[in-house]
């Protein structure tokens, strides 16, 4: 159990293949301005403990380093599953503000996007900065799939899944000392 949480229903939307870099340990961090709808239209940190919500719609394959670019499954826009397949849970530790290139450059071997993605997103929405974060990920037991709701759809970061989920055996993807030192590896690169 994680905390004095027994289970949790806040998700955090992110492109399928940035999930499953998180749950393979690929990668600790997520780069992210947020969604068209997002509140007061800047990303902010919502909530600190929640669920990976793998998303299929906006994913480009043009904008990721060649080895995820093909693993990249294309959907029509509008696109939803019938069912959701939940299977990571992430504390989020950190979160840095970007605002210069150099900055994002130096991040370029700990994530999954290419040059281009990284430069259209800094542009995005210029006076604000990119948000930078740091999950310290966990894997469920078993996967669990879960059906689809309307109100998780839209161009959004932040939902409420409708029912909770059990935090009981979550594994971590790290172990506490491999991901400390890959953090500080990070922030140490950065500054």
């Amino acid at each position: 159990m994680i905390g004095n949480t027994k289970t949790l229903t806040h998700a955090f939307k992110e492109w399928a293949i940035a999930v499953e870099a998180l749950a393979t340990g690929k990668t600790i961090i997520l780069l992210r301005k947020g969604g068209i709808r997002e509140a007061a239209q800047k990303f902010q940190v919502q909530h600190q403990q929640v669920w990976l919500y793998p998303t299929y719609e906006h994913q480009k394959p043009h904008l990721l380093k060649s080895e995820y670019s093909d693993k990249v499954t294309i959907v029509e826009s509008g696109w939803h599953p019938e069912t959701v397949t939940i299977r990571t849970y992430a504390q989020i530790t950190q979160t840095l503000s970007v605002t210069k290139s150099e900055t994002l450059q130096a991040l370029q071997p700990y994530h999954i996007w290419n040059e281009q993605m990284i430069r259209d997103r800094l542009k995005w929405k210029a006076s604000q900065p990119l948000s930078v974060l740091f999950l310290r990920v966990y894997n469920l037991p078993r996967p669990l799939s879960i059906p689809y709701d309307s109100s998780y759809g839209g161009c959004k970061s932040w939902i409420d899944l409708v029912k909770p989920i059990s935090l009981q055996g979550l594994n971590p993807i790290l172990d506490d000392h491999s991901y400390q030192k890959l953090a500080r590896e990070i922030v140490g690169n950065i500054n």
